[in-house]
């Protein structure tokens, strides 16, 4: 019961900070956010996809809707904004950038959640290559 809880709060607590997140590129306005994405060297309408999924993926997280998908996605854009933007600042960060760490934690838990998500869990059981033993 413990280990259904603490993975629903997980779940929860992952969704909410990608939803604010993807507000928070609304109300910057998309326009100002795919100016940011052009002016690091990404196509602008990426901008436009990666706040739709944050929103509706976020909501998907803390409702417990599709969330293998879900946390696929959302980790793929992680990989992205790790990659494309925070890599060269390091892990912690440097001269006043932010670093990756925490990008990096946000990237291990979707993957978490997609991997280990069992009926009991609100979801459908994942493939049983990727099920933990003894659970």
């Amino acid at each position: 019961m413990r280990e259904k809880a603490a993975f629903v709060v997980l779940r929860m607590v992952t969704g909410l900070i990608f939803f604010a997140h993807g507000l928070q590129k609304l109300q910057k306005g998309l326009g100002v956010v795919a100016e940011w994405f052009g002016s690091v060297g990404l196509p602008t309408w990426l901008a436009y996809l990666v706040t739709l999924a944050e929103v509706l993926g976020g909501m998907a997280l803390v409702i417990g809707l599709a969330v293998r998908p879900a946390s696929l996605l959302l980790a793929v854009i992680m990989v992205g904004a790790i990659v494309t933007v925070k890599w060269s600042n390091g892990l912690i960060g440097a001269n006043g950038a932010g670093g990756y760490e925490l990008d990096l934690i946000l990237l291990a838990v979707t993957m978490y959640l997609a991997v280990t998500q069992r009926e009991d869990q609100g979801g459908k059981p994942c493939d049983p290559r990727f099920r933990l033993k003894n659970r």
